[in-house]
């Protein structure tokens, strides 16, 4: 049902906010864990229950549970959508973060810019598999700081050093 409603939602070609004809090239596209997908079902499964008791309630009340059962399920399924539509590119010139539904948004660092990335894995992270990226730049304000919840950081990460370390803005340490 979620892959019928995302049909919808405006095209995500990634081509057309690639620079091709400079020879840009997406190194990975890096999509939310699963644990982000847990609150979204669960409240689209809430929904359903309280829809169904709207059969077994007084008239009086069952039509309430009826518009909150639709609306609890319907904001689940705009929460999944949300978090499936959110993702982050690595290219060899840039990082990019596309997010948003209807209106979407895009985030992007070049690669010259990016003076740190911390991984950081709380211990429900190391359990489950995920972690968060915080990229540090010389910019006070940026659109792309914190990248949370991506499975397998630290190989990730090792794909973001690569990009760097093939862009010549990292070198081998000085002896």
């Amino acid at each position: 049902m979620l892959s019928l409603l995302l049909r919808l939602v405006p095209d995500r070609d990634l081509g057309r906010h690639l620079l091709l004809d400079e020879g840009e090239r997406v190194k990975d596209v890096v999509r939310h864990h699963w644990i982000v997908f847990v609150v979204p079902y669960l409240l689209v499964a809430c929904g359903f229950v309280v829809f169904v008791l709207g059969f077994f309630g007084p008239i009086q009340v069952g039509w309430l549970l009826f518009i909150a059962g639709i609306g609890l399920g319907a904001w689940g399924v705009y929460r999944a959508a949300y978090q499936h539509l959110d993702v982050f590119v690595i290219t060899n010139f840039r990082v990019l973060k596309i997010r948003g539904v209807f209106e979407v948004k895009i985030a992007t660092m070049p690669m010259a810019r990016i003076l740190d990335v911390t991984v950081d894995r709380p211990f429900i992270g190391r359990l489950l598999g995920f972690g968060h990226f915080i990229f540090e730049s010389a910019a006070q304000s940026q659109g792309l700081r914190d990248i949370r919840f991506i499975s397998d950081p630290y190989g990730r990460d090792r794909e973001i050093q690569r990009a760097l370390q093939e862009a010549g803005l990292r070198g081998p340490a000085p002896r």
